[in-house]
């Protein structure tokens, strides 16, 4: 080939390359930041992900075949026309007990778990069995749903008040069959938010539940956007708050846990990795602070338990830190008359 020809191609090879990357760019920098700021579906999604639907091939109506022993599938009406799918899984001690119904077993004098999920995934994700089976082991009851829009849940429009109303009613149904047995309430990642409004709005109506865990939690949703590692990229926007977290506001998917963690009057559990890059511990670590100062003193304990980034429990598997089984059992079954508000680093 003519050097001549070679500098031709040369020149339609790089104009063809720059026209893909501005194509890109174009994109990345203008199109997906439009479609985040006015088109509440996808920030819905966004938030949500529904879509993640792992594992595959579930089959909800037999939690069994999951390897839970001594679980139950049943679904709840939260709202007009929502249902949601709704495991329960049995303490050890009382697996094999013959009871009336199945409500009756909530009467059984042992601690009951309301586990409320991250936002990807379903009830039957394999980090979320692997918990179950542990809280199983120290003999608490496991209540886990699937918000609307996931799972086998009715597929109806996602909001954060939508989450809420499914969580406050699943609540509303453990208080109603468990008497006085001891209710802990347990969020993981999005789950966190979820558990934090509804036990503000708990609390502020006088119906408190005995505990909260909050495991991987933020402050608040803007400020988890900002952390996320997939927005990244799009941190050099000038407009990027514009964009990407005031919408969230206005589109009921605010999830300020720090407005709403001073009203919890209940005590407060949160544990969070070190090395975990989906949701920083400085976001946790935040949270923290406003509980320990907007809630009055005199309120029972916010505690940190810290987990060394050395043993990668990462996002997802701080269930698989040997110390979690006697840190829970600690902190459910014991008096908090003599506790205090602190930290602790399992290093």
């Amino acid at each position: 080939m003519k050097p001549f020809f070679r500098i031709r191609l040369l020149k339609r090879s790089l104009i063809s390359l720059m026209q893909i990357i501005g194509l890109i760019f174009f994109i990345l920098y203008v199109c997906l930041p439009l479609a985040f700021r006015f088109l509440p579906t996808f920030q819905r999604h966004m938030v949500f992900l529904p879509y993640v639907r792992w594992p595959f091939g579930v089959d909800f109506a037999d939690p069994e075949s999951q390897g839970l022993s001594g679980a139950r599938n049943l679904y709840l009406e939260t709202d007009a026309d929502v249902k949601v799918g709704v495991w329960h899984i049995l303490p050890e001690s009382v697996m094999d007990a013959k009871f009336e119904t199945p409500e009756d077993s909530f009467s059984s004098g042992h601690p009951i778990i309301l586990y409320l999920h991250g936002n990807s995934g379903s009830r039957a994700g394999s980090h979320r069995i692997e918990l179950y089976k542990i809280l199983q082991s120290l003999n608490y009851h496991v209540v886990t749903m699937d918000y609307r829009g996931y799972a086998d849940s009715t597929q109806a429009h996602m909001s954060e008040d939508g989450v809420i109303t499914d969580a406050t009613a699943v609540y509303n149904y453990i208080k109603k069959h468990s008497k006085d047995a001891m209710i802990v309430v347990w969020g993981h990642s999005l789950g966190t938010g979820v558990a934090s409004r509804t036990v503000g709005q708990l609390c502020s109506e006088k119906r408190s539940p005995d505990r909260l865990i909050l495991e991987a939690p933020f402050n608040n949703i803007r400020d988890e956007i900002r952390n996320h590692p997939l927005s990244y990229i799009f941190r050099p926007i000038p407009a990027f708050d514009w964009f990407f977290t005031e919408p969230l506001v206005a589109n009921d998917l605010a999830f300020d846990s720090d407005l709403h963690i001073p009203k919890i009057d209940s005590p407060i559990l949160i544990l969070h990795a070190q090395d975990d890059a989906v949701i920083p511990i400085i976001l946790a670590k935040k949270l923290y602070e406003v509980a320990l100062n907007k809630r009055p003193a005199e309120w029972p304990p916010v505690q940190f338990v810290e987990f060394h980034y050395n043993f990668g429990y990462a996002h997802k598997y701080i269930c698989r830190a040997p110390e979690l089984p006697s840190i829970i059992q600690e902190y459910i079954d014991s008096s908090l008359d003599t506790r205090k508000s602190g930290k602790q680093l399992i290093a």
